[in-house]
Parts: structure tokens; sequence; C-alpha cells
């Protein structure tokens, strides 16, 4: 049974993966993104590194309970480029990913069936070249309460083995906390319940 609170992503970069077919090369490269902005720099940095290559298609898909996706087939032949790549993104089932291959021709036409596989297996061997880690959902909280509390909050914390991930500490304390999203709803009745504790999702 699988979670529904899971999902898998990569956690660096996978550099040019090669794939050949008649004479033209395909470059595949696999990104951890979590933004449109990092997709564009991601782009724009192989347009300049591969220059003199014909096409740079892509597909990514960002998000974990709301998907947003893309495929681009930059010149080829409508859907014989990004759809393939975005059909390993799904098959390989990860997100917050960015595929892109780097096709330099080789002066023989491919036809589309032969840009579909070369395509597919440019972004396969991307993401058989990368890690694929398995990340939790979370949701994150704020926890305010007196200096005196602290003590018996860290225990709760430490208890349900819960992420902080940032604190400012005075007469008054702010806990901004990381829970795994099955995990949630719980840990809030918890504090909900705990008098002099006040909790709020960020």
């Amino acid at each position: 049974m699988t979670e529904d609170d899971l999902y898998k992503t990569i956690t660096k970069p996978a550099q040019g993966e090669l794939f050949k077919d008649k004479n033209s090369k395909f470059y595949g490269f696999a990104f951890p993104v979590t933004n449109e902005e990092q997709i564009k720099q991601h782009l724009e940095d192989l347009k300049k590194e591969h220059y003199s290559a014909r096409h740079w298609c892509y597909a990514y898909q960002i998000g974990t309970e709301t998907i947003k996706y893309r495929a681009n087939d930059d010149g080829e032949p409508s859907n014989s480029a990004g759809m393939p790549i975005y059909g390993q993104i799904q098959s390989f089932e990860v997100t917050n990913i960015l595929i892109i291959v780097v096709r330099y021709y080789g002066g023989v036409k491919l036809g589309v069936g032969g840009l579909i596989n070369a395509y597919r297996t440019g972004a396969q061997l991307a993401l058989e070249a990368s890690k694929i880690v398995e990340r939790t959902i979370n949701k994150k909280f704020q926890l305010k309460f007196e200096y005196k509390n602290m003590s018996k909050v860290m225990r709760i914390l430490k208890e349900n083995d819960v992420e902080i991930t940032n604190q400012t500490l005075e007469l008054n304390c702010l806990l901004e906390i990381s829970v795994r999203k099955n995990h949630s709803s719980k840990l809030f009745d918890l504090f909900t319940q705990f008098f002099g504790v006040e909790i709020k999702e960020l």
C-alpha cells in the first residue's frame, strides 16, 4: 500500500546522458526544480552551453498535491518530443523535476516514430542516472507559547518526530514546525488541547 503523503523526486541533476540514432545525438538532462523560475534558468543555461544544438525539448512536473506540468516540442513535430519526455516522468512517478533532451541533428530525418523513441530514451537515461528519493508531503504550523512551557512542548515534538524549521526564543516563544501530512491532524489536536500553546497552520 502506498501512503498518500509520499512523493518521489530527484536530489541532484543528472548531466548529459547520450543516445544516438542515425548520426543525431540526444543528450538527456534531469534537474530537481520547485518553480518555473528555476526551469527557465536551467533552459537558458543549457541553451548557452549547447548553443550549436538544433532542439532543446523538455517536460516538467512540479507540485505534490496540486500538480503543474508542461511538455514542449521546441520545433519538433507535434507530440514527438515533449510528451514522450513527460511520459517518462509519469512512468518513473517523479515530481518537482525538469527533463531537457538536447538534440544535435545528424543530417538524417528520423521520422515521428524515431523521434518519439529518441526523446523517450533520452529522458529515460537521464532518469536512470538520477538518484530518486522518497519524500513526505508536510504541513507547516506555528506554535506560540510562554518560555515556561518550553520543555513540555519540546517533549511532544520529540515524541512525534517533528522537525523545527524556525525558532524565536524570547519571553514568548515562536516555533515553526514541519509535520508529515498524515500525522498533522493528530499533532494539531494535541496542541489545541494544550493550555498555554497557540497553534496555527502556515
